[in-house]
């Protein structure tokens, strides 16, 4: 039995949230950029998410990223 993981759009902002966080995407990438950490399957269903709230692929990332804390210095 194959386990499908459910990508709702704020489980896709967090994961945004925490490659960025650890450097591995920039702000200023599309958001097609994740593909590459998302796996083949998903990727359809991370797409379709995307597109249900308005979101294109050329978006940057930065998009998803709605409400960052800035901690000042």
């Amino acid at each position: 039995m194959a386990t499908t993981v459910k990508y709702d759009i704020a489980a896709i902002k967090e994961e945004v949230r925490q490659l960025v966080e650890k450097g591995l995407i920039d702000r200023q990438q599309p958001i097609y950029a994740l593909c590459k950490y998302i796996p083949g399957r998903g990727w359809v269903c991370v797409e379709l998410e995307l597109e249900e709230n308005d979101f294109l692929l050329r978006d940057r990332i930065i998009d998803l990223l709605s409400k960052e804390k800035w901690q000042e210095d």
